[in-house]
């Protein structure tokens, strides 16, 4: 596995992050050491999402990254293989799918798409996976696509949406970054590291609060919203149609 040293050295103009061939490239490292309890969020969204698709129905991964939510998807199935759609707007992102996907044996039951999520149509949806997602869109875009994603669930269908989010107090906020930069700090990233990805993020990763995640997604029409995992100011929230 590539380290991740993007920002090891320092950079006079740190540019706004992005999934490319570099990132992505180091990305299975930084996700592991950036995030905490991410392989606990890996393993328990597929089987969370095969308990949804017993019934039928497609999975759909939408800022799928290297494809780790749904191989995790495709393996909870077990013989009771389902069509999981994995899409990422990043090329880079894709094509590292793809080869994990290969390698797993599992081209015929996960598809991969190159697209935005908003231009995917969802059809037959038994499960919605936005893992670390919908962060990474305008705040005034995301009603329109959660709405769009309830209308394309089946009844007693699932979104799975894990988000960064702001603390509602400050104070809570600013203890949670700390102890968010103290982990980086225990997996070997420098201070340097951590000021020059915070500054890159900056204007890339919007954060909300749980509040306006939960409020979003009973606005859309979701009967049941609840938070399944936490670590820190990471949150992932299981909402059913």
């Amino acid at each position: 596995m590539p380290k991740d040293e993007i920002y090891r050295h320092p950079v006079e103009t740190i540019e706004d992050f992005c999934f490319d061939q570099t990132v992505s490239a180091a990305f299975d490292d930084m996700v592991e050491r950036s995030v905490p309890g991410y392989r606990t969020l890996i393993a328990n969204i597929g089987p969370i999402a095969a308990h949804f698709l017993t019934a039928g129905g497609r999975a759909y991964d939408l800022g799928c990254s290297h494809g780790a939510a749904s191989l995790a998807i495709f393996q909870a199935l077990k013989e009771n293989k389902r069509k999981i759609i994995a899409v990422d707007s990043a090329t880079a992102m894709i094509d590292a799918c793809r080869s994990r996907i290969a390698a797993a044996g599992a081209e015929q039951w996960i598809e991969t798409e190159t697209a935005k999520l908003q231009d995917v149509p969802i059809e037959d949806a038994a499960v919605i996976v936005l893992n670390l997602t919908l962060q990474f869109i305008p705040i005034a875009e995301r009603d329109d696509i959660i709405k769009q994603l309830y209308q394309g669930l089946n009844m007693g269908g699932a979104c799975i949406l894990t988000e960064k989010i702001e603390l509602a107090a400050p104070a809570d906020d600013q203890l949670f970054r700390e102890l968010h930069e103290n982990f980086k700090r225990a997996n070997l990233y420098s201070d340097l590291e951590i000021s020059q990805k915070r500054k890159a993020l900056e204007n890339v990763l919007l954060r909300e609060s749980l509040a306006m995640h939960e409020q979003r997604l009973h606005q859309a029409g979701f009967r049941q919203v609840q938070v399944w995992f936490q670590c820190l100011s990471f949150v992932s929230i299981l909402a059913i149609k």
